[in-house]
């Protein structure tokens, strides 16, 4: 018996202001509980752009190889505070990582300009004075809140900063917050560490760039909690988003950059982004040669992107989970409590590392490696959920490997020769493209 899931809008409605207001904004059939590849496309639709673009004022380039890569000398682990030889030691130095990014391959054609590296040569703010003990929090929340070209000058070794509150982003210029691959911000598991929110949607055309950066520890705590009902009504938060950074009517940048060990809410249908929560982005997000390891959420372990496109290139997901369990649906005949407008059913555990949904959104994936990362308990994506409501929003993977993901799957595509991308995946679209790359139980 085929049991088809219904992929809700309530979180679209809450964030356009609908509240509980039944507003539909497309819903969709989706796939057999099974564990089948799913129902048959939703019918043709036009095709939706297939590349993310930065915002106006985007950044300029600065000579950045095209793999997005930092440093000049051989990147090593950053352990109590060691520089590398001779040269920089990557965004991961304070962090104790190894270099950002993918270190098996990467993207062959390229990444985009909106995609290179800010300059930062004249900086609106330098936080220190060349001494560890001069890169202050205070100093950084005060630079932080005036925006601009923000760099650092915290002495020869890597440095940790401990984020004590949430540092709140301007949302009506662009920043820039380059971390010289010596700055990691850490968020000390109790604060979430940047904010941006713009009270707009799909507006805003100031851009946050983030580069050469380590962000962990991260922690977006949840306040507004599901109506408490039995299984299977929906259990959770309907907030708590984006652990190391939380984004909305925004778009980002993040180069050469490693988020670790963030977390946001662990359990809801619709709450997500253990990294990063991208929500009602005009361009979208671009990700270029950075890390996400060990990241979690109920939905969207490593990045949440909600009506924003996202184009990942040349970077790594590792260790990222989806907390959330039996997915989420709309079923009046098994819960009888409404939240956000619905009988809502199942909390999460869709998107094991990357998360996407939305009308006319489009995911991008070039030179990247997608590992052991895991949905939740019958939840679905553990390589990459991506759900394009008015199946309008096309899914372009090349040079990538997904491979050892853990999750449910299904492939629903209404055009092209592409009918079903794997185990990995779970994919309302309106195309799909692979090209020379590998995916767990595809062809």
């Amino acid at each position: 018996m085929v049991r088809f899931w219904i992929m809700r809008d309530s979180k679209w409605r809450r964030a356009l202001g609908f509240g509980a207001v039944p507003v539909t904004l497309g819903v969709l059939s989706l796939l057999s509980a099974c564990g089948s590849d799913g129902a048959t496309g939703a019918g043709a639709g036009t095709s939706g752009t297939s590349n993310a673009q930065s915002g106006s004022g985007a950044v300029e380039a600065s000579g950045a190889s095209s793999g997005g890569q930092s440093g000049s000398g051989t990147a090593v682990t950053g352990t109590a505070g060691d520089v590398g030889t001779a040269g920089a030691v990557g965004a991961a130095g304070a962090a104790g990582e190894t270099a950002a990014g993918n270190p098996d391959g990467k993207c062959s054609a390229g990444v985009p300009a909106s995609g290179q590296p800010a300059d930062t040569s004249s900086p609106t703010t330098v936080v220190g004075t060349g001494s560890q003990a001069s890169c202050s929090f205070d100093a950084l929340k005060s630079a932080v809140s005036q925006g601009g070209v923000i760099t650092f000058d915290c002495g020869p070794v890597p440095v940790t900063l401990a984020v004590t509150a949430t540092l709140n982003l301007p949302t009506n210029k662009n920043t820039v917050i380059d971390g010289g691959n010596k700055v990691t911000l850490d968020g000390g598991k109790a604060v979430q560490i940047l904010r941006f929110d713009s009270a707009n949607f799909q507006a805003n055309e100031s851009v946050l760039t983030l580069q050469h950066i380590a962000l962990r520890n991260g922690k977006a705590t949840p306040t507004e909690a599901i109506p408490v009902a039995p299984a299977p009504c929906s259990q959770g938060w309907n907030d708590g988003e984006g652990g190391a950074l939380y984004m909305r009517d925004g778009n980002l940048i993040v180069i050469d950059a490693i988020f670790a060990d963030n977390v946001a809410a662990p359990l809801g249908p619709d709450t997500g982004g253990g990294a990063i929560y991208i929500l009602g982005s005009k361009h979208g997000a671009v990700i270029v040669g950075s890390t996400f390891k060990d990241n979690s959420a109920s939905n969207g372990g490593g990045v949440a992107g909600l009506f924003s496109s996202l184009a990942i290139y040349n970077s790594l997901f590792t260790g990222n989970q989806a907390t959330g369990h039996d997915a989420n649906n709309n079923e009046p005949d098994k819960c009888s409590v409404m939240n956000n407008g619905q009988n809502e059913t199942g909390s999460g555990g869709n998107g094991g590392p990357i998360y996407s949904d939305g009308n006319s959104v489009d995911v991008t994936l070039c030179g990247d490696r997608i590992t052991n990362n895991s949905a939740g308990v019958k939840g679905f994506g553990g390589g990459l959920f991506f759900t394009s409501n008015n199946m309008m929003g096309v899914l372009t993977i090349t040079d990538t490997t997904i491979t050892g993901n853990t999750g449910g799957s299904w492939t629903n595509v209404s055009t092209g020769s592409v009918k079903n991308v794997g185990t990995a995946i779970g994919v309302n679209a309106k195309s799909i493209s692979v090209t020379s790359s590998t995916l767990q139980g595809y062809p």
